[in-house]
């Protein structure tokens, strides 16, 4: 039976077709246009940033394109991506897109501390996350100019609407990990660092943990580890450090943080790699530990050990 090989260069609405055969002669290479329709078809996903890597180069269009698809998948070094599964994705892209609106209300938490210093009016020393604090806050602008009071009462009343959002769509973020796992997350609840945002997100950006076959490649995927650019026995620095999961090298930075808040046993442990290297090194060591941590809690379905975690 003949086999064949087709790449296909996908856009929003629009989509270029190549299908070579075993000799590597191009039978079909033709646009089509792209209908929403759910039909069971195998495929597989390319890595985009392995691909541009792989065939850059002086010209590109959509035929090239899909002709070096086809191209990589005859001669076995097609790149795979990872196909998240259907019915967690919109729950990832929600979480996603919490993230956005959290940061977009601590820029208007960061326009009412900066307006106190731009009109030299007295600091107002309240955090804004406190619904009573919101309040001195606009007894503190009370007598200021007019405009500059309207200029943070808009800012209040964005970010007292961010937050009245948010909590709901927290509690729904919660309520669908518990759906779809909910032994993860009450692993991930277990470890004082992590809290319910930490523990989403790094389930809902993990997907199926069983999909790396090794740590080393989970961390990889989490950015947690660094690979050296060697050429003729001399390092050139580091390569493909944009390639990976960003939100989950957030999230295990973070949780790392937040487990030496108040922990001499963490704390000392840190001071022990200090000794090594510095201190910012240190932190991405302690998340990388972290990170291979967690890989085998959430692999073999085991409860967080700190003494554990801490030996060696």
């Amino acid at each position: 039976m003949p086999c064949y090989y087709c790449g296909i260069d996908l856009h929003a609405r629009l989509l270029y077709v190549c299908i070579l055969d075993q000799d590597g002669a191009c039978i079909v290479g033709i646009g089509y246009p792209i209908f929403c329709e759910d039909i069971s078809v195998d495929f597989i996903l390319g890595h985009a940033l392995y691909m541009k890597a792989i065939h850059a180069g002086k010209a590109k269009n959509d035929k090239i394109d899909s002709f070096k698809i086809a191209k990589l998948m005859r001669g076995g070094n097609f790149p795979l991506a990872y196909v998240y599964p259907r019915e967690m994705r919109a729950t990832c892209d929600l979480l996603r897109r919490r993230m956005k609106i959290v940061r977009h209300g601590a820029d208007f938490k960061a326009h009412i501390a900066n307006t106190t210093s731009q009109y030299n009016l007295s600091p107002h020393h309240v955090t804004l996350k406190n619904r009573d604090a919101r309040q001195l806050i606009q007894a503190h602008f009370s007598t200021s100019d007019p405009v500059v009071k309207r200029a943070v009462d808009l800012d209040m009343a964005l970010i007292t609407c961010y937050q009245t959002e948010l909590s709901k769509i927290e509690w729904f973020l919660e309520q669908q990990a518990i759906k779809h796992n909910p032994v993860h997350l009450q692993l991930l609840r277990g470890i004082n660092s992590i809290g319910r945002i930490l523990a989403l997100t790094i389930i809902d950006e993990i997907g199926d943990i069983d999909r790396f076959s090794s740590v080393q490649k989970f961390s990889s995927y989490a950015r947690l580890v660094k690979c050296k650019a060697e050429s003729a026995g001399k390092t050139y620095g580091t390569s493909g450090n944009k390639i990976g999961n960003a939100h989950l090298k957030w999230a295990f930075s973070e949780a790392i943080v937040l487990h030496l808040r108040g922990n001499k046993k963490a704390q000392d442990y840190l001071k022990k790699l200090q000794r090594r290297m510095s201190k910012a090194k240190a932190l991405s060591a302690f998340a990388h530990k972290l990170g291979r941590c967690i890989f085998f809690m959430l692999k073999n379905e085991k409860i967080f050990d700190e003494n554990k975690f801490l030996k060696g």
